[in-house]
């Protein structure tokens, strides 16, 4: 990655943003050394780095080695002097709106994280613990509005996608835009920014205020996806299993585009929380779709689900193929039934309480090189827990493919080693081998994919 301009400013919150405790302030910029200035540090760079074809953590940060940002509390709150900070997220001097807000919820996030971990009310080993401490996450980033009706669409799918694949997103988004609906994306680019991007236009057509475009990440994943500029709502979540549920708690339904083992990771983490019995009864429209180029890879998709989980995980979505005006119609639909649904159990709205997730898709994994090897990946495991299994081994891929600490210990001992049954293996190297030969894995036109792991029968 080249190194870019850079420069110096001093900027403040628009609007209000709590003030911080001299303690938190200390422990944020104590020396430029500290956990959670670190953690600051690096969202920071990425929210500052917006519009960068590069997805690799450790090249943006190793770029931009000398960027500093210091946090000072003043009687009217907190400004920020930021140090050798890349110059495209200023204009004449000026910060970019949307990057200032994006950059002070960040450090909202991120300082109420730290003191809810220190809350007597957090109990992070019980399931229903794990989820309050989502809700109350997403209730300090403002993004629960009760009494709305169920309109918020979630969008998955790579940023590592081909022109015409991006346009296709673009497209749906603006029949779901036209329909009134709010978008929700992991915030970065590719699948992430281009149904925003279709519902924009959509929203302005139907001269809508106050849409929503809610972005959804976790300081592992940032730097590679750099939050893009037309999401009004960041959230960053602690770590990619409260991504993840709030991903399924915030969204009504979900539309899955094709992607590559990210993408992999969220629809499995779905589907096997679709397959817990306690789940059977409750609606959430699921829709796979793409331009009629991704009919293979879709189908490749659908394969890999039957052969590892069985007809009756094939049963939780629709495939729809280069239709965008029928996938929006299909997932209001969709909407109806959730909105009935929830009314009649007296559930909320801004919150799917009653949607039951097993602990073994809350607890994070850490993809450690001994942990992908042990993974119990096993065709007579039931399957929604073979579903939470290869959720976590295309997670250790994608750290491996992007995340800063997964590609050090990649380069420190290698690929991992992906053990299993060959029922469960066979048809997990093909998916794999697909995504490479189809570039899903890396941006196109960068250096050949050299994979993170090996599929070991």
């Amino acid at each position: 990655m080249p190194q870019r301009k850079v420069i110096n400013a001093s900027v403040s919150p628009k609007g209000s943003l709590e003030t911080l405790s001299q303690r938190e302030v200390q422990q944020l910029s104590e020396m430029g050394t500290g956990t959670l200035y670190t953690l600051f540090r690096q969202c920071a760079l990425a929210i500052l780095n917006t519009g960068a074809h590069v997805d690799n953590a450790k090249t943006i940060l190793e770029a931009y080695k000398d960027f500093e940002v210091r946090i000072h509390q003043q009687d009217r709150g907190v400004r920020l002097e930021l140090l050798n900070a890349p110059a495209d997220a200023f204009v004449d001097g000026e910060m970019i709106a949307s990057t200032r807000e994006m950059l002070f919820s960040a450090l909202r996030d991120i300082v109420y994280t730290e003191s809810e971990l220190n809350s007597q009310r957090i109990d992070l080993e019980s399931s229903q613990g794990l989820t309050d401490y989502v809700f109350h996450l997403l209730r300090n980033a403002r993004t629960l509005r009760p009494g709305v009706e169920p309109k918020m669409v979630v969008c998955w799918g790579g940023h590592s996608i081909s022109n015409e694949e991006y346009q296709y997103t673009k497209k749906v988004g603006h029949e779901l835009g036209l329909r009134k609906l709010d978008i929700c994306t992991g915030c970065g680019p590719g699948v992430m920014k281009g149904p925003m991007k279709g519902a924009t236009i959509a929203h302005a057509k139907q001269r809508m205020q106050g849409s929503r475009y809610l972005g959804l990440t976790e300081p592992g994943i940032i730097a590679a996806e750099a939050p893009n500029p037309i999401v009004n709502e960041l959230v960053i979540l602690p770590d990619i299993e409260k991504r993840l549920e709030a991903f399924v708690r915030v969204g009504h339904g979900i539309i899955i585009f094709p992607g590559g083992a990210g993408t992999a990771e969220e629809f499995l983490y779905l589907l096997g929380i679709l397959m817990h019995p306690d789940n059977a009864s409750l609606p959430f429209p699921v829709v796979l779709t793409g331009p009629r180029s991704a009919e293979a890879f879709l189908q490749q998709l659908h394969d890999f689900v039957g052969a590892t989980l069985g007809e009756d995980a094939q049963r939780h979505y629709q495939i729809i193929i280069d239709d965008p005006a029928e996938v929006a119609r299909q997932m209001v639909e969709g909407l109806k039934a959730v909105k009935q649904f929830r009314r009649e159990r007296n559930d909320a709205f801004h919150f799917n309480w009653l949607l039951k997730i097993d602990e073994g898709f809350q607890h994070p994994f850490d993809p450690t090189h001994e942990n992908m090897a042990s993974l119990a990946l096993r065709r007579e495991l039931p399957a929604h827990q073979l579903a939470a299994n290869l959720r976590r081994a295309f997670s250790g891929i994608v750290a491996g493919n992007v995340k800063d600490n997964g590609i050090r210990l990649i380069e420190k001992h290698g690929p991992y080693q992906i053990r299993g049954d060959s029922a469960v293996l066979d048809p997990l190297g093909r998916l794999l081998q697909a995504f490479v030969d189809q570039h899903r894995m890396k941006l196109p036109g960068g250096a050949a994919y050299v994979p993170c792991y090996q599929v070991v029968t």
